[in-house]
């Protein structure tokens, strides 16, 4: 899941160097909104970030119960040879 970037500004060299001018910072615009339909693009962007923890965690519980059933299978292993 890839985290919500479309609310930055993505700058290039040129535009770098027009803001240098740009004293009425009027170069200063973003994006208004990457998810279609949405009204309040805060919103949009929080709801994409709680959906990348949200799969974080799901990847971490996962990853730590394929773990901790190795580690009792090795155990009970150990246990039924002793």
């Amino acid at each position: 899941m890839q985290p919500s970037d479309y609310l930055y500004a993505r700058p290039s060299f040129a535009e770098g160097v027009a803001r240098i001018m740009d004293f009425g910072n009027t170069l200063g615009v973003y994006n208004a909104s990457g998810a279609p339909g949405d009204t309040d693009p805060d919103s949009a962007a929080l709801r994409k970030d709680w959906e990348v923890i949200g799969g974080d965690f799901r990847h971490a519980v996962a990853e730590f119960t394929a773990e901790e059933s190795d580690r009792l299978a090795a155990a009970d292993n150990t246990a039924s040879e002793g």
